[in-house]
């Protein structure tokens, strides 16, 4: 049995951990069943990324005449850009793998631990132990319970990352961020797609409006059901067939196409390490419970980030990894001097979160129908892309901005922006609501830029008013 001070499963936001602890003195082992860097480097944000600003580039080109241009896209090299995609990506990954076997008392188990007692875990045969446990496994691809579907070669947000042909067609089952992305990347280099989408709504985690003019958009290159249940799945030597129900109709429909890529959420890896074998329970999806803390229900046991179940987004999880790294901290030193620890607590109030689709979209905070359901007394502020100069420069791009406050604090609420840049525009905001007092007062303090898309930001706010009607005045100064 090897013993180490520290044990971390997961090797994504869980390497951030697994550094600060070794350079602190402490023995580390890190256990993953996939190229170290989890999730997000390897198959996730990173990746998919590369592949959706190529999308981007040609979708540009393709919108050229809003402008006055003609021009097109002579060729695509498939093979090309993706091998670049897996060499920014996979080569780091690689890279700290060597990095980590280099030195002594750091070890990297690559394979599926599963926890068989007390902080004691089992991999590829060998048993490990720790007198402190940290989980940021992760989550990974949830395949819904459809009829046939284990008899047919589908792909994941994974395996479709090691694609070296661009298919002709593609079906694409579930909504969403990973699903609207991913479409539009295989749409933009020439794939004809097809999405099947459960919900009524393509991203149901977006207001409405946003949700259908994201779908309006995307329908111009791609065919797109919503409220459509795949019910069934099979497959001859070239292709792949499916049939999908709609769920207010009962009206049946069959699709075809080379590939079928299913992209319809997220499940928890507890089932395969096993948390509650070392007294970690778990919840009824199988997410690990912490306090507000990250502290597991078994003592000197933490965890964070997609294993929790929370926020699915990197950036969650490397923020919620620096904070549970100083109650680790503080927790050991509060032994070691028979005291209490001084712990932190992270605020959820202004989690921002983007859709890397065409036009993109960001929100922060509150959409507005969650908004409307705190009951509060609300001033909304909304603006298209034709209200700033710039935007005109740009041709007129479809999208807008909204703002959420409240009435009687000042404080902003929430925010979405769909259309260009709007995972840029909107950290204006974000840095808003993080401040102490949270209102939008220093946003007309501050002078913007003229002419830039930023000063939509500045007019959103301007252009506030209770959603019951009536006015206030304008603060727009155009």
């Amino acid at each position: 049995m090897q013993k180490y001070d520290l044990l971390v499963l997961g090797s994504g936001a869980g390497a951030s951990i697994a550094a600060n602890a070794y350079q602190q003195g402490l023995s580390v082992a890190i256990v993953d069943n996939g190229r170290f860097g989890g999730t997000c480097l390897n198959r996730g944000c990173i990746p998919t990324k590369i592949l959706t600003y190529v999308a981007d580039v040609i979708m540009e080109i393709e919108h050229a005449e809003r402008v006055n241009l003609r021009a097109s896209v002579q060729e695509v090299d498939f093979r090309a850009l993706m091998e670049r995609m897996r060499k920014e990506t996979w080569g780091e990954a690689a890279e700290m793998e060597h990095s980590i076997a280099q030195v002594e008392n750091y070890d990297f188990y690559k394979g599926t631990g599963e926890f068989i007692s007390d902080y004691t875990m089992e991999v590829n045969g060998e048993e490990l132990r720790a007198d402190h446990v940290v989980i940021a496994a992760g989550a990974r691809p949830f395949i819904p319970d459809i009829h046939g579907i284990n008899e047919v070669h589908y792909l994941t947000n994974k395996t479709v990352l090691e694609l070296d042909e661009r298919p002709e067609s593609m079906i694409i089952v579930g909504g969403g961020y990973m699903a609207t992305e991913l479409a539009h990347f295989f749409s933009a280099v020439g794939t004809d797609v097809t999405i099947l989408g459960r919900n009524p709504y393509l991203v149901k985690n977006e207001d409405t409006d946003v949700s259908e003019l994201l779908k309006e958009e995307l329908s111009k290159r791609m065919t797109v059901l919503t409220n459509h249940e795949v019910v069934s799945a099979s497959q001859d030597s070239e292709t792949k067939k499916v049939v999908a129900k709609d769920r207010d109709t009962g009206k049946e429909r069959k699709f075809e196409a080379e590939v079928l890529l299913v992209a319809a959420g997220r499940i928890s890896n507890a089932d395969l390490f096993k948390p509650k074998k070392t007294g970690v329970k778990v919840d009824k999806r199988g997410w690990v419970i912490v306090d507000e803390y990250f502290r597991t229900t078994k003592k000197n046991i933490w965890a964070f980030g997609d294993a929790i179940g929370r926020y699915q987004f990197r950036h969650v999880a490397n923020e919620e990894s620096s904070i549970a790294w100083y109650n680790f901290v503080s927790s050991l030193n509060a032994q070691h001097q028979g005291e209490k620890p001084e712990l932190r607590s992270m605020s959820y109030h202004a989690i921002p979160r983007a859709v890397f689709s065409y036009p993109t979209i960001a929100t922060v905070g509150m959409t507005l129908a969650e908004a409307k359901g705190s009951k509060r007394e609300l001033l909304v502020g909304q603006i298209g892309y034709d209200g700033a100069a710039k935007g005109a420069a740009m041709g007129y791009p479809p999208g807008f901005l909204r703002v959420i406050i409240d009435a009687n604090e000042g404080t902003i609420l929430g925010a979405t922006i769909i259309g260009p840049h709007a995972p840029i525009l909107i950290q204006e905001i974000v840095n808003l609501m993080y401040t102490q007092d949270r209102t939008y007062f220093p946003m007309f303090e501050a002078i913007h830029i003229h002419p830039a898309l930023s000063e939509l930001v500045q007019r959103a706010f301007g252009r506030m008013a209770p959603l019951n009607g009536g006015h206030t005045q304008s603060l727009d100064q155009r």
